[in-house]
């Protein structure tokens, strides 16, 4: 068990379903917060999640558990972890759910913020980078505490695929997927190596490989959710890492969802980049040097993703 607090720490889930559930047992068995709430808009359902996690507490370091349907347990959180919504089902792309979801953001933004001034907010919803700007614009947060899972998820998937070719853990394995999370998201090749080494240099490389590796990465959320509904286990561990990188103030970075302003002239839209995360929320953007085929898919995102901002209100 890891106990890596240095004072005491309350994280507020909204949405107890498939992500909301698994995120809370995430945090719990890594003992990343002490305290956790799942606020749901069923309360019978926000009970029972909790109520199951309350029987492992003999087993780890978190302190305390509650739940409800109120939005005033918020209050005193450090993080607000936003999973309610509409989920993404077998045929649809995360771009179907925009209308329902940001009507229910429209909703329940505001309570949050009422109740949690001072929180940053963790978006996971899909359309993530939609409902981040949304979140943003109902919140009246600043860029800096509203953060997108974005596709750091997307990023792991495709360290995996690559793990799997070149026989080597996805821990060192270094490449990012950026953009928009769903279809017109990239991966930066130019950037990407094995501790260091390019992967054009590695041995077992072809561009066969990557494009193969890039594809297995797009259709994961697509070939889980044909098999078994929906995606929770893996982007459950994601919320982790991020919470953890903000409550232990870890300057980790991360690709996530964030507000861009003259990025390679993209503006006014959320989208992943890499992230600087810390105790204040995202510190810094980094830029990276992105050749011009990837210089063009970003704008490919950018684009694709304002012209749906462009209908938030």
């Amino acid at each position: 068990m890891k106990k890596e607090l240095c004072k005491p720490s309350k994280v507020a889930i909204i949405g107890a379903g498939f992500v909301g559930a698994t995120a809370a047992y995430a945090l719990m068995i890594e003992g990343v917060a002490n305290e956790i709430t799942l606020i749901d808009v069923n309360r019978q359902k926000a009970e029972g999640e909790a109520l199951d996690l309350k029987h492992g507490l003999q087993f780890v370091h978190t302190a305390k558990i509650s739940f409800g349907s109120d939005y005033g347990l918020c209050r005193d959180s450090d993080v607000i972890i936003v999973c309610a919504g509409a989920h993404q089902a077998k045929g649809e792309t995360r771009l179907d759910l925009i209308g329902k979801n940001t009507a229910i953001f429209r909703e329940i933004i505001p309570k949050i913020a009422k109740n949690a001034p001072d929180s940053i907010l963790l978006i996971v919803t899909n359309p993530v980078d939609i409902l981040t700007y949304a979140a943003m614009k109902y919140s009246g947060f600043s860029k800096e505490r509203v953060i997108g899972s974005g596709t750091l998820l997307d990023t792991a998937r495709l360290r995996y695929w690559l793990s799997q070719h070149f026989k080597v853990s996805p821990q060192h394995i270094h490449a990012f997927i950026l953009g928009e999370h769903g279809d017109t998201e990239f991966p930066v090749w130019s950037a990407a190596n094995i501790s260091g080494k390019p992967l054009s240099e590695f041995e077992g490389y072809s561009a066969k490989a990557l494009k193969s590796a890039f594809r297995r990465t797009k259709e994961s959320a697509y070939e889980v959710i044909s098999k078994k509904g929906a995606t929770y286990y893996a982007i459950g561990l994601a919320i982790v890492q991020i919470v953890r990188a903000i409550l232990s103030d870890r300057n980790d970075i991360f690709p996530v969802s964030t507000l861009v302003n003259g990025y390679y002239g993209a503006g006014n839209a959320c989208l992943s980049l890499p992230c600087v995360i810390n105790r204040g929320g995202i510190s810094r953007q980094i830029k990276l040097k992105l050749n011009e085929k990837e210089r063009d898919a970003l704008h490919k995102s950018w684009l694709t993703l304002r012209k749906h901002i462009k209908n938030i209100s």
